[in-house]
């Protein structure tokens, strides 16, 4: 561990649409003042430094390929929130807390066309151990770090921080707005397959939430880490169907779409550039946010609100022409 007289914290993610609500969080937090916080920004979002740098905040420039920086970095610091792609940073040699982003591991090859029985529990190590693991995970469970893993689903709803207001974060998610893009270059609403697969989902706000819960209770020593530091981050779950139905609803209301039912996607949709990875949407994966839950964590956000969410989404995308 890193001994300074401030806390110091290396961040990764800090322009994304988690990243920058997380970060936000962290700023507000009655850590902030004992903290020095480091952001690794990417060379081509180097022209939002000095506005970083007024908030307090300190950056060095590299990419999440320059792992003679990410090794620096982690080595110096006291905590690393990794907020970004899940499989890219190096183990430091030394054990400072290890909050991690780790997406899309219990997803199937459904293709949309039938649910799953299996939900995973966040609270059953053994199960968790079933699952398809990194070198890096094996690590975090051989204790080279405290590591805490934070598993999210499908995160819905436009971003509303100080950094999006201030030009600084992506405020769009990535499932609903490819399910929208993809309906406004088809000019129809559409699915996966049948659209019978299942996903969790949570709101923005109740995500970056549970970063902060595990970062508290880690600071402490309540939160279990390595084997037990799995958290899931679900408050609900829907099919693609569901999802893809709202969609087409909206679409269809802002005459952009011809029906108002979702329509089977087809090979030449799925052939498209701009449609890269849209199948991933007809996967399954279930699971249960139990050890979250005892931590703390208290979403606030339902299933309800993530269908809601899809209006201005569709709004945003049309009026930005952003798809």
């Amino acid at each position: 561990m890193a001994s300074t007289s401030k806390r110091t914290i290396f961040f990764t993610g800090a322009t994304g649409y988690v990243g920058g609500t997380v970060l936000t969080r962290l700023i507000d937090h009655p850590t902030f003042a004992n903290s020095e916080i480091t952001l690794l920004i990417r060379p081509s979002k180097k022209d939002k430094i000095s506005a970083l740098h007024s908030l307090g905040l300190n950056t060095v420039l590299g990419s999440y390929n320059d792992l003679d920086i990410l090794e620096e970095q982690a080595s110096k610091a006291d905590i690393v929130f990794s907020v970004a792609d899940a499989d890219n940073l190096a183990a430091t040699g030394q054990q400072p807390l290890l909050i991690h982003t780790w997406k899309g591991v219990l997803v199937d090859d459904a293709k949309g066309l039938y649910p799953t029985d299996v939900i995973y529990d966040d609270l059953n190590p053994d199960q968790i151990d079933a699952l398809a693991i990194t070198q890096l995970a094996q690590e975090y469970k051989e204790n080279y770090v405290k590591a805490y893993i934070i598993l999210p689903p499908t995160i819905y709803a436009l971003a509303k921080t100080r950094f999006v207001g201030l030009g600084l974060q992506n405020p769009r998610s990535l499932q609903i707005p490819q399910l929208i893009r993809a309906g406004l270059l088809k000019g129809q609403g559409g699915m996966v397959g049948k659209g019978e697969n299942v996903w969790p989902n949570v709101h923005i706000d109740d995500i970056a939430d549970l970063y902060i819960i595990v970062y508290e209770n880690a600071l402490s020593g309540k939160a279990g880490h390595g084997r037990e530091g799995f958290y899931f981050g679900e408050n609900g779950e829907h099919k693609l169907y569901d999802l893809s139905k709202v969609v087409a609803q909206e679409l269809y209301n802002v005459g952009r779409g011809k029906s108002p039912e979702p329509a089977p996607f087809t090979e030449e949709d799925y052939k498209r550039p701009e449609n890269f990875g849209l199948e991933f949407l007809g996967t399954n994966a279930r699971c249960l946010a139990r050890r979250a839950r005892a931590l703390g964590w208290k979403p606030k956000y339902t299933t309800e609100d993530a269908f809601k969410s899809i209006k201005p989404e569709v709004e945003y995308a049309i009026q930005s022409g952003n798809y």
